[in-house]
This record gives structure tokens, sequence and C-alpha cells, in this order.
């Protein structure tokens, strides 16, 4: 069984109707993998829902993380959020805090992340990737 964490892009696309995205995570389940949602993906999701007022998306949005956990920010997540970014920024690398944020909450997981943006965490040691908006 798998860990996979799911990034604010693929929950988008998932809520949005994309096919191949739909089919990856519904192949991931009917294996038995973990799907879990990343903690900040949460917050950027229901943010931007609230933001444009959109009812039916948030419900839509709040139906989806009753399928799967909602992963949780602790101590050991920052600790390795603050090494990751000391890391890029030792290498040359700027990152935003929230993908800094959900590749230590991966790390921690020894999960594997789900997200169409794999450039964003190429650089990080020890991340592995996956993006699930195209055929795998």
């Amino acid at each position: 069984m798998s860990v996979f964490v799911l990034d604010t892009n693929i929950i988008s696309y998932y809520l949005k109707g994309h096919d191949i995205v739909v089919n990856n995570i519904t192949k991931a389940i009917i294996n038995g993998d973990n799907i879990v949602i990343a903690p900040i993906a949460y917050y950027e999701i229901k943010r931007g829902l609230i933001v444009v007022n959109s009812q039916k998306r948030l419900n839509a949005f709040n139906n989806f993380c009753t399928l799967f956990e909602v992963g949780q920010l602790n101590n050991s997540i920052l600790n390795i959020a603050a090494e990751i970014y000391a890391e890029q920024r030792k290498m040359g690398h700027t990152m935003e805090d929230a993908d800094i944020f959900i590749a230590a909450f991966c790390k921690n997981q020894k999960a594997t992340l789900i997200t169409n943006n794999t450039k964003h965490f190429e650089h990080i040691s020890g991340l592995v990737s996956l993006d699930w908006s195209v055929t795998i």
C-alpha cells in the first residue's frame, strides 16, 4: 500500500472533473492506497472557494474531504520545512512557503506527492512526486 498526498492543483482538477485525475485517484482507491489531503492544500482550496463565495463548489470540496484524511501540521513538519527552505536557499532556489510546507508534510509522512507542478519540487532531496493529470 502506498501513501499519496494530494497537492492543491490535483484537488482542483478532481473537483472540476478532470478525467485523468479522477481515474488515477479511483485506481489508487481500488488498489487500497492511502490518499491524504495536504493541510496547506486544504487551506488553499478552502480560502479560494470562500473568496468567490461558491457554496456549491464549497459543498463539493467538503464532500471530497470526507473521503480522505486531511493531514495536520506539527513541529516535526515545521522542522523539516525549515530544513527544506535552508537547503533550497543554499542551492540558489526559491520556493513558495506553501510548496515547502507541502513537501515537508510529504517527507514526514514518507509519502509520494501528487502534483501537476513536479518542477516546483524537483530539487528537494528525498521527495518523490508524480503528476496524476497525465496518464500513468
